[in-house]
């Protein structure tokens, strides 16, 4: 099977065309992480959501950051309101996701020409395309699912009429969730929280007093906030969940008071505001004192949207850089034909793909999770505790450096508005921060070594993809990745015999240490599997380029190495263009006998 180069030339920009189509990075990870049946199923309706949101959302999404939305506290008679005024394109962003796609709907009800519900994988799949166009409107998309997973998982039925607003396809019946956890005091240390919860005579049924200073999404109907009973210990272990709406069951305004919105950077189609509780309705998820055990189901699947997220930011601005590129001519051709750029292009397309593979790894061992009901001690939920972290923080700063350079690859018009890699990078610069910052992303790292033991999983899943290795090519590769392997083998035996300062000292570069690992690992497997089933060696020629960059000798920064693999055009064309490769041409032919 052979695949000609894409020519992102014929495009004017990066809209107004198929994002999914244009994407074989994405359509080859949703193959590999689908079931089977499912991704049948799916492959049209993917195509479908890259056709609307090129054609149809790409300029509203410029439109609604432009103008933003206006919160209103109180009405002109001083009757709290607590209403935010969004612009009125954001309804069709809701109609197109909610109601058409159903993005929020099918994980958890059988969508249309299937009898059972989709994996989240989909659902982090379709976020991802829907990030080619919006990543501030991405955040209460996926709120509403992660607010609909711990319903699901926790609630006793009190919340069920909740649970059926949040996934609901009808855009008039549906509401959106939301994750109410900083507060001032708190930050990242949320076991600092002081929002109080008083019970009332109602069971189940408690008041919150207290601010929370983050809330992203925060007039949502579905919001789930952390707060502390009466009684209740210090720190993490005497947190509880709960639901806290905008409105009371019979449509009064809740007991709250909507301050402000924040005057963000970016994603400003998603309202962020600050909340002062002052008695406001809630309603107990689950049992007391598990809050945070339960709100940490929630931050797994929003840690993997931050990380698909930054996918989609990535792959709209490598979209954008591209298509400048193949037109913008100086000193007689193209700019995309200079050595230069083909390296820059080379190395975006490369770290596209790295960041596509591992975050979508984690995505499966999610969905694996889910559907097995893996728990502690088994491989899926061991590899899962650990790649979602580390997915969150290295594609969160992917993405801030790939957007970044496709701005300058775009030159002046990159930083204007109208030529949104401008917004993209405003957009990319929160998901280092969003779901944990990059320290609390390497703790949690170590937590899942030291706690979950999944070093034990980790350390065969690794050596088992290295041995499935055989082509020839990729085996020189592999060799390669084994050397760092042994390496992040005992960089894991020196921080189990060391202090916890000292692991806490290396814990980010330990991280890094394994994503390049686990990735490299993946996209030799990947490119064994292209291999066998298309007689197709692109994704070797990733592979190659990801090892080189990684793993290779640097010596005088490789100036001295004589290496020119972006500048072939083979290379070139397959990396950045999607064309395909024979396999044997990544063989040196045997010399002759004498």
């Amino acid at each position: 099977m052979t695949t000609d180069p894409i020519d992102y030339g014929a495009l004017d920009e990066g809209r107004n065309c198929n994002y999914w189509a244009l994407d074989p990075t994405l359509q080859f990870e949703a193959q590999r992480v689908y079931p089977e049946d499912e991704f049948e199923w799916a492959e049209d309706l993917l195509s479908e959501f890259g056709e609307a949101l090129g054609h149809r959302m790409a300029d509203t999404a410029d439109r609604i950051d432009e103008e933003g939305h206006e919160l209103k506290p109180f009405d002109k008679y001083g009757n709290r309101l607590n209403e935010v005024e969004y612009h009125p394109l954001i309804h069709e962003q809701e109609e197109i996701t909610y109601e058409e796609f159903g993005v929020t709907h099918d994980a958890f009800h059988a969508p249309p020409g299937r009898d059972e519900t989709v994996g989240l994988a989909h659902t982090l799949m379709m976020q991802t395309l829907l990030s080619y166009v919006d990543a501030g409107f991405t955040c209460p998309v996926s709120m509403t699912t992660g607010a609909a997973i711990v319903l699901d998982k926790f609630d006793d039925g009190a919340l069920e009429e909740y649970f059926e607003g949040l996934t609901a396809r009808d855009v008039d019946e549906h509401i959106e969730g939301a994750m109410f956890l900083t507060e001032e005091q708190g930050g990242s240390d949320v076991g600092a929280n002081e929002v109080r919860a008083e019970r009332t005579d109602e069971d189940g049924v408690y008041e919150l007093y207290g601010e929370k200073w983050f809330c992203s999404n925060i007039d949502a109907e579905g919001a789930l906030a952390l707060a502390r009973t009466p009684d209740a210990p210090e720190g993490v272990e005497g947190l509880s969940l709960f639901l806290v709406p905008r409105t009371k069951p019979d449509g009064e305004v809740n007991d709250s008071h909507f301050r402000r919105l924040k005057d963000k950077l970016g994603t400003i189609s998603v309202p962020t505001g600050e909340i002062q509780f002052e008695g406001a309705e809630a309603y107990l998820v689950g049992e007391e004192q598990e809050g945070f055990k339960y709100m940490a189901e929630m931050m797994n699947f929003e840690r993997l949207t931050n990380a698909t997220g930054a996918i989609g930011v990535m792959g709209r601005a490598l979209l954008e850089a591209k298509v400048r590129a193949a037109q913008r001519e100086a000193f007689g051709d193209t700019i995309d034909e200079y050595p230069l750029m083909r390296r820059d292009l080379v190395d975006m397309a490369v770290d596209y793909e790295a960041a596509a593979v591992f975050s979508f790894e984690g995505a499966r061992l999610l969905d694996e999770r889910e559907r097995t009901d893996a728990g502690r001690g088994d491989d899926a939920y061991q590899l899962m505790r650990l790649f979602i972290p580390i997915a969150k923080y290295k594609t969160a700063r992917m993405s801030v450096e790939t957007t970044s350079y496709a701005m300058e690859i775009l030159g002046g018009n990159g930083y204007v508005r109208e030529h949104t890699t401008e917004r993209l990078l405003r957009d990319a610069q929160v998901l280092p921060i969003w779901e944990g910052p990059s320290n609390i992303l390497a703790l949690d790292t170590l937590r899942a070594l030291n706690r979950e033991d999944a070093h034990e999983a980790l350390l065969p899943y690794v050596q088992g993809k290295l041995d499935s290795v055989d082509h020839p090519h990729l085996d020189e590769l592999a060799d390669d990745v084994e050397e760092r392997f042994l390496e992040l083998q005992n960089a894991l035996a020196t921080l189990a015999t060391e202090d916890g300062d000292y692991a806490q000292y290396h814990g980010k570069r330990l991280a890094d240490l394994v994503f390049d690992v686990v990735t490299a690992v993946l996209l030799l497997e990947e490119a064994q599997s292209r291999i066998d089933a298309d007689g197709d060696a692109r994704k070797a020629l990733v592979a190659e380029h990801f090892v080189s960059t990684r793993f290779g000798d640097d010596e005088a920064y490789g100036v001295t190495s004589g290496e020119r693999f972006a500048m072939e055009d083979e290379a070139f064309e397959a990396i950045v263009k999607y064309a395909s490769v024979e396999p044997d041409a990544l063989v040196d032919a045997a010399p002759a006998d004498d």
